[in-house]
Parts: structure tokens; C-alpha cells; sequence
């Protein structure tokens, strides 16, 4: 790595450090911001149920004003909220009769975090995924005469098993409209809508089935800002692939094309509606960020729309997944469905750019589903580190040995550009150089590639971790929680950068960086020559200010990917350091040598690469050498 890189990686960190420092709010203004945030939440909390309360009023009022009407299921308007419940050893899925929906879905065998309190003891047992309000869901028939709404009315139950359950409204004059659940997998709910005696109710060509879906995300982990990473409304198009909307920002988008599902998604679990006819383009998707003191990550809204049959001869047919973002579970889940559609609901599992996909999707899954078989998840991720090191091995020595040809030899380059020192000299240097190299067959570029061969893992493995549903509540060593970070100290108010906690893998990981990086640059000093050298002096202290940099990047990620990178620096700087003790540099130097004096010999014409730094050095100095001659002339004239 020349220092140009390492001058651009210092530089950006600079940069994020001094604009995070730059944007940082003052204690009066976090004050003030809090402050404010409360105020608001209480007048926009009395102005919410002063709505309500109007609008309660006037439905009442319309309901008594037409106490004798015949609109549709006006029947239906009027009954006893009743909950049922769907169960198996995975779910436990409660429905109300008003309005027919599920209003509470709880997945087991995920300990439920009680992310209010430090206190581990009150976790659940369970996962509440949502519950009452937290999760709205509208079935609307847009009729000629009025809108049918199935939040305002009251189902009748029938069929009523531990796994399905028939809700049927009545008009006065035997129009129907069913519901019919059935909870068919583990975690798949499908449901049937289907009408009787509705022809004609609807104008020509708009026999459409409006849906309104909302839900506010609730935070399910104890870190929020981690979690809130991973948090996004995602969808899949029919003809295409995922997308998903900003995880960062409010973001709202109305679709170009049809829909096979959209999912409400958290880090770890999701609830998913899959249509079997798919939902018309012009769907309408939003995403709105919530404050960390509310605990709840994003408020999702999705306003849709799928073909109904008002004849009664077909059912508009929907499933639902209610359950862990597992990838091998979301893959089977496809097998399950009834729809016969390529539902790719395994994508849920984010696993990074198409690069570091394939690397997660053909390799680190594998190996992590057959090593989580027999080794507990800490074991797993070191037993993955050293097989990614085992596979790397023979690439990064080959580099090394490239960088150690470059160490011996630079006393003879030392002495072979010493009288190019000036610096209208540095290119007949960098000529010069290269002769030499070419002469004992050394390349210069060689020293970047261990970080060429290892940035890809990392980053791959930078997506797997966070998203590997199975480190959720592992415990490794001192490690609570692989999925959330691991405090040694923690306090009640956030401070800028830190927050309320250090995290002890976030600090081993840092360290380690500190000391891999001095190996780094006690290698590439030991190559340099002349200015080259004095330079790499200046910015040692800037390599060591990325450890810290991403000690405040980190701090708040998870244990299990910290730890993961901890180990794989640390075996990266033993790596360097057992090849640098077991280097002869002497025996190395006359390899090189007896190289050198079977090329005068032979001498071979340089292709590739060398080819063309040679080209471009050469046509650099003709331009400087025509430089200078029109300086000379000019100076003349003068």
C-alpha cells in the first residue's frame, strides 16, 4: 500500500471525525431538543385523542341519525369484540372479530429483550412482534353506493381450531363477506377473502380490494441505533427483484410495477404479506424514522390494491409470514406457499453488494450452517476466521515474500538513486528503481494485496454477522448477546460519539488494529527509499488515529462481529509476524542475486504491468526534458 492510500484512508477519516465533531449539539441544545420533544408528544398525544373522540362522536351521531338505513353491513357495524387465537409451537397469532384481522402476533423460542430496562431478568420469554395498535390492517370495497370498511365491523367466528378460524359478516339482505384463516406452517397464516351477491355493486372494471397496512416497528434489541440499521419496508417485485426503502431517513415511493409481497422488517424478524394475484402498480409505500426515546424503530405505512371477485367464485388469496429473518427458513418458506411464485423472501436477509452476496450466499453460509451444528457460536466464528486465514494463506505469504524481496534490496536501491535526491530528479528515481526491480524480478505493487485479498471478506462478513438471526442471545465468554454489544461500563445519559456504554470487543478490536497497523508500517518503512521513507515518518500518526476512528464507529455494533474482527487482525499480525522471523533476509538476498545474473544473460522483454509503468515513466520525462528545453529557449529570448 503506497502512501497515497494510506494518505487518502487517513484523510477520510479525518474528514468523518471532524464534520461528527462539527455537527456535534451542545448540552444546552440536547436540553432543549429533549425539552421540546416531550412538549410535543404531549400536544400531539391530546391532539390525537381530541380527534378521536370527534370523530367517535360523529360516527355515533351518523349511526343514530340512520338508525333505519339499508346500507351494506350496516349489521355489521354493531357487536362484541371477541379475540381468537391460532397456535402451533412457533406462533401464537390472536385475531378480533372487529375488523377481522390479527391484532397480536408472538414468536417463540426468541427471548423477548425488555429493551427499557439494563435488567436481563425481565426479558420474556417470548418475542412480541406486535400487539393492539402497534399494527393496523384495512381491507377496503369501494362500492358504488359507499365504501366497505373491515375495521368498522363485526365478524361472526365459525370453525374455530387451534389453526383456523372462519369470520363471516352479513348484510340484511344476505350479502356476505368471509374471511377464512388457516395457519398452514410454522409461521405462514394464509387467508381467503371471498363475497357472495355483490354483482353489480361495483363500476365497470374497478372490482378491486383496497388495503391499508400499517405498523409502528417496535424495537426488539438492546441496541437501537444497531437495530434502527437494519430496520427498512421491503418489497419484491413481481417481474424484478427486492428493493427496500431508506433505513435511514423518511422515505415514501409509489411503485412502477406490480408486487408479489411487501414485509414490514426489523433486524431479526418481519411481518410479510405476500398477494397471490399480486398488488397493481401504483402501490403506495412509506417509511417515517421514530425517536429513540419512543423504542419504536420506523412507522411503516403501505396503501395497496389486488383484484376482487364480487361474484363469489374466486377468493382474493394473501399469506402472511409472521417470523424470524432465518435465511434457510425464508428459503423454505417458497416450498410452503401455495402461489406457485419465485418469492425470494430469503433477500430479507440483507448480505451485502453482489461481490460479498456471493461470497456469504456460497460460502459463509454453508460453513456457518454445518460448524453452528457442532460448535457453540463463538467457536464458529473463530473456526471461520482461521479457515478464511488457512484458505488466504498461500496469497498473503506470496505478497509478503514480494515485499521482503523489496526490504533486502533496499540497500542496493539506496545506493543505486542517491544522486537522484533533487526533485526534478524523482522521475530518473522512479526509473531507476524500476530497473532494478525488473532486473531482480521483484514487483512494487505486490505489498497491497493481502489488504486487496482480505477487504472483501471483511465487508462480507460486515453484512453476515449483523444479520445472522442465530448469534441473537448466544453467549461466548464474557459475551451476554452476540448480536448486541458487550458493555464493560455503562451509564444513564449518551454522551457524543461514545453513548451510554463501552464496548469491551469494540476496544480488543481497536487494539488489535493499533498493532496490526505497526506491523504494516514497519514493513513498508523497511522497503521505502529516499524521500519515500521520510515521508512514511509523517504519517505513522495518522494510521494510528483509524483504530480510534472506529473505536466511536463500532462501539455500538455488535459483540459477535467486533469479536470476529478482532481475531482476524490478530491472526493477521501473528501471520506477519512468524513470516518476518522465519524470512533468512541473506538467503533471500542471493536468491535474488543469482536471479538477477540469469536475466543479464537472458534478458526478457517486459510485458504487462512493468511494461507500461516503464512506457509511462519514459513519456513523463520526455515531456518534462521538452518542458524544460522551451524554458531554456525562452529565457534566451528574454
Amino acid at each position: 500500500m503506497d502512501k497515497n492510500t494510506i494518505a487518502g484512508f487517513a484523510l477520510i477519516a479525518l474528514v468523518l471525525f471532524g464534520f461528527a465533531w462539527w455537527q456535534q449539539p451542545s448540552e444546552k441544545e440536547l436540553a432543549q431538543q429533549r425539552t421540546e420533544f416531550v412538549k410535543d408528544s404531549i400536544a400531539n398525544a391530546k391532539k390525537i385523542a381530541k380527534q378521536k373522540k370527534e370523530v367517535a362522536q360523529t360516527a355515533n351521531k351518523t349511526i343514530a341519525a340512520n338508525a333505519d338505513t339499508t346500507a351494506l353491513f350496516y349489521a355489521a357495524a354493531n357487536g362484541t369484540a371477541q379475540n381468537i387465537v391460532l397456535k402451533n409451537n412457533k406462533v401464537e397469532l390472536t385475531l378480533n372479530t372487529k375488523g377481522g384481522v390479527v391484532r397480536q402476533a408472538i414468536i417463540k423460542g426468541y427471548t423477548g429483550h425488555n429493551v427499557t430496562s439494563k435488567d436481563r431478568k425481565t426479558d420474556k420469554q417470548d418475542v412480541t412482534l406486535f400487539s393492539g395498535a402497534d399494527q393496523e390492517l384495512n381491507f377496503i370495497l369501494a362500492t358504488k353506493q359507499d365504501n366497505i370498511e373491515t375495521k368498522n365491523m363485526y365478524f361472526t367466528p365459525s370453525n374455530v381450531t387451534d389453526s383456523t378460524v372462519t369470520l363471516t359478516a352479513t348484510d340484511k339482505s344476505g350479502k356476505t363477506l368471509v374471511l377464512d384463516y388457516k395457519l398452514k406452517s410454522p409461521y405462514l397464516l394464509s387467508l381467503n377473502i371471498k363475497a357472495t351477491g355483490m354483482n353489480g355493486l361495483f363500476k365497470p372494471g374497478e372490482n378491486q380490494l383496497l388495503i391499508d397496512w400499517q405498523e409502528k416497528c417496535k424495537q426488539q434489541e438492546l441496541g437501537y441505533t444497531f437495530e434502527n440499521r437494519y430496520a427498512t419496508l421491503t418489497y419484491k417485485e413481481s417481474e424484478g427483484s427486492t428493493d427496500y426503502l431508506s433505513e435511514t431517513k423518511e422515505d415514501e415511493k409509489a411503485t412502477e410495477e406490480r408486487l408479489d409481497w411487501v414485509a414490514f422488517k426489523n433486524q431479526f424478524f418481519s411481518a410479510v404479506m405476500i398477494s397471490k394475484d399480486g398488488f397493481a402498480t401504483g402501490a403506495k409505500l412509506k417509511s417515517i424514522p421514530q425517536q429513540k426515546e419512543s423504542h419504536y424503530l420506523k412507522q411503516y405505512h403501505a396503501s395497496m390494491n389486488t383484484a376482487f371477485d364480487p361474484t363469489g367464485a374466486k377468493a382474493s388469496q394473501f399469506e402472511f409470514y409472521f417470523g424470524p429473518n432465518d435465511f434457510r427458513l425464508l428459503q423454505s418458506v417458497e416450498n410452503q406457499s401455495t402461489f406457485g411464485k419465485s418469492l425470494d423472501m430469503q433477500r430479507l436477509v440483507y448480505l451485502g453488494w453482489p461481490l460479498f452476496r456471493i461470497i456469504n450466499r456460497w460460502f459463509t453460509i454453508y460453513v456457518f450452517d454445518w460448524l453452528s451444528k457442532l460448535f457453540p457460536m463463538g467457536v464458529v466464528l473463530i473456526l471461520i476466521t482461521l479457515l478464511l486465514k488457512f484458505i488466504t494463506f498461500p496469497m498473503v505469504k506470496k505478497s509478503y515474500m514480494s515485499s521482503a524481496k523489496m526490504r533486502v534490496l533496499k540497500p542496493k536501491l539506496d545506493e543505486a538513486t542517491k544522486q537522484y535526491n533533487k526533485p526534478e530528479d524523482q522521475i530518473q528515481k522512479q526509473q531507476a528503481m524500476m530497473q532494478m526491480y525488473s532486473e531482480y524480478g521483484v514487483s512494487p505493487l505486490s505489498g497491497c494485496l493481502p489488504m486487496l485479498i482480505q477487504m472483501p471478506i471483511w465487508i462480507a462478513m460486515f453484512n453476515f454477522v449483523p444479520n445472522a438471526i442465530q448469534l441473537r442471545g448466544e453467549k461466548f465468554l464474557w459475551m451476554d448477546d452476540l448480536s448486541t454489544f458487550d458493555p464493560i461500563i455503562s451509564w444513564s445519559q449518551n454522551l457524543w460519539l461514545i453513548g451510554d456504554h463501552i464496548s469491551l470487543t469494540c476496544i480488543l478490536f481497536c487494539a488489535t488494529n493499533i498493532l496490526y497497523s505497526w506491523f504494516t508500517m514497519q514493513q513498508q518503512k523497511d522497503q521505502m527509499v529516499g524521500q519515500q521513507a521520510e515521508q512514511m515518518k509523517t504519517m505513522q500518526w495518522m494510521m494510528y488515529l483509524m483504530p480510534v476512528f472506529f473505536f466511536f464507529m463500532f462501539n455500538d455494533y455488535s459483540s459477535g462481529l467486533n469479536f470476529y474482527y478482532f481475531i482476524s487482525l490478530f491472526f493477521s499480525a501473528a501471520i506477519m509476524w512468524t513470516l518476518r522471523k522465519t524470512t533468512d533476509d541473506e538467503k533471500l538476498l542471493s536468491i535474488l542475486e543469482a536471479r538477477r545474473a540469469e536475466n543479464k544473460k537472458n534478458p526478457k522483454k517486459k510485458g504487462g504491468l512493468a511494461a507500461r509503468m516503464a512506457a509511462l515513466q519514459e513519456m513523463q520525462q520526455q515531456q518534462q526534458e521538452e518542458l524544460k528545453r522551451k524554458r531554456e529557449e525562452l529565457n534566451r529570448k528574454k
